[in-house]
């Protein structure tokens, strides 16, 4: 229950504020604290910054940004004739819930305290086009069904719709465009960003800023967002971060990791991005059952690892992309493995591809199908040294007299005139084009040199598993 009721005086009429009496109902931050459990049931608890990241698991002294330095509150509008935003707030007191009347306020905005702001759905917050339009630099408030719009164009200020400095916040609801970047997190623990739909300005892709960044943030919730006409979600230096059941359209990399460590994308949807999900210098975590589709493109990747160790790909459904899974140099750790299995990969240019002859990546279990070219090299040499075991190919060459459902011979995989497409990538072109599909059939009949086998599995399935994952194509 609510206690007193205070109208701000300055507000005229403008915004309520509410003092929670003790003992009032758990907000969802806490819920989710106390319990210590998000998505499927992974644990989301205090984890010391990992120690593979070495020099790399603290920020430097000189922080980017002036992290270490508060943003001053603003006290002049930026936008003429709407009503001043930062005033209601100076007005509520710490540990109060502010609920804003409908309407259109001018920014900036700085909160410094607790506090819960609450636009009913109906309020916008507007930058007036330049620098940052809000800034929560707090620990444990709540901003919730909101609009905020009409940042700055620098990508020397970051100028953004939202910057979090703080821990234990939760954002939700918001409605984020027209703004250069979406919602930046710089060494912010434990918040919760959940149902917010954000888009950036309408520039080329390159030039727009991103969505999502989280930087030196640790065991953050990003939860049930909607992310479209961005340019990236990134995630620098942050570890144990759990990426749930959001959807990205059209953005350069969905999501984007370099220096981050354990962290889990689960039930997500990526259409029509260039890449789905990078990981670049990173180690532990899991992606699993997501729905990767249309990452088309010169670099079009579903699922791509740079320098990556013991990463888990389980359970996704990788369909219409330039490339399914791409490894460089992955694993990269001695004596550590990436696990792809029980996967969906479909339909793609090419199902895996692999730009390093390196031994330690296992893959089991998936659906190979449709595929132009089911595993290719990047370089000379072959995936061979890697574990292939009990996966479904729809170019399987053999029978199963037994019907035990594994075929009576390995399925092997050799590269004919393939090959030269994989030694000189601009031959790519020419893919299927009829001299070279008659050149491979030339080869495939009287070889004019000994073909390279790519991959062995020694017990390929025969026939196709039932389709089990429960993500669409829309």
């Amino acid at each position: 229950m609510l206690g007193r009721l205070l109208v701000a005086g300055v507000a005229c009429g403008l915004a309520v504020v509410l003092f929670p009496s003790p003992g009032g109902a758990e907000d969802a931050l806490t819920a989710l604290r106390r319990t210590g459990t998000v998505g499927s049931g992974a644990a989301l608890v205090a984890e010391p910054v990992d120690s593979r990241l070495g020099a790399m698991a603290e920020p430097a002294a000189a922080a980017w940004g002036g992290l270490n330095e508060k943003v001053p509150i603003p006290t002049e509008a930026r936008v003429s004739g709407l009503p001043f935003l930062q005033e209601l707030i100076n007005q509520a007191p710490a540990g109060s819930v502010l609920k804003l009347k409908p309407g259109r306020y001018s920014g900036p905005v700085v909160v410094d305290k607790t506090l819960t702001i609450d636009g009913g759905g109906a309020a916008t917050v507007d930058g007036g086009g330049k620098g940052t339009v809000f800034v929560l630099q707090a620990n444990d408030a709540v901003l919730r069904d909101l609009q905020l719009t009409n940042s700055g164009v620098s990508h020397d200020s970051d100028d953004a719709c939202l910057n979090v400095r703080g821990d234990r916040n939760v954002i939700e609801n918001l409605r984020i465009d027209d703004c250069l970047f979406g919602i930046d997190l710089k060494m912010s623990n434990e918040n919760v960003l959940r149902g917010n739909r954000i888009r950036s300005k309408p520039f080329d892709l390159g030039t727009r800023g991103d969505s999502l960044r989280l930087w030196y943030s640790h065991r953050n919730l990003v939860a049930d967002n909607v992310i479209e006409d961005s340019r990236d979600m990134v995630a620098w230096y942050s570890n144990a971060n759990h990426y749930l059941n959001n959807v990205a359209r059209r953005s350069r990399y969905s999501i984007h990791f370099m220096f981050a460590a354990d962290n889990l994308v689960e039930g997500n949807r990526f259409y029509d991005n260039a890449v789905g999900v990078n990981v670049m210098y990173s180690g532990g975590g899991a992606i699993r059952n997501n729905l990767f589709s249309h990452a088309n493109g010169p670099t079009g990747m579903a699922v791509g690892f740079k320098e990556a160790s013991n990463v888990l790909v389980e359970g996704n459904e990788i369909v219409y992309c330039a490339v399914g899974v791409g490894l460089d140099m992955s694993p990269f750790e001695p004596d550590t493995t990436i696990t792809i299995r029980g996967n969906r990969i479909a339909y793609n240019g090419i199902g895996v591809s692999f730009l390093s002859d390196k031994k330690g990546t296992i893959i089991e279990h998936n659906v190979f199908e449709g595929n132009l070219t089911q595993v290719a090299m990047g370089d000379t040499g072959s995936a061979s040294r890697n574990l292939w075991r009990g996966n479904y190919w729809d170019d399987y060459q053999g029978f199963d007299r037994d019907q035990d459902g594994v075929g009576d011979r390995p399925h092997e995989l050799y590269a004919y005139t393939d090959q030269l497409w994989m030694e000189v990538p601009y031959a790519r072109f020419f893919r299927n084009a009829p001299m070279m599909e008659t050149l491979d059939f030339l080869e495939r009949l009287a070889p004019f040199s000994t073909p390279v086998m790519l991959l062995r599995d020694e017990q390929p399935v025969f026939n196709k598993p039932p389709e089990t994952s429960k993500r669409s194509v829309k």
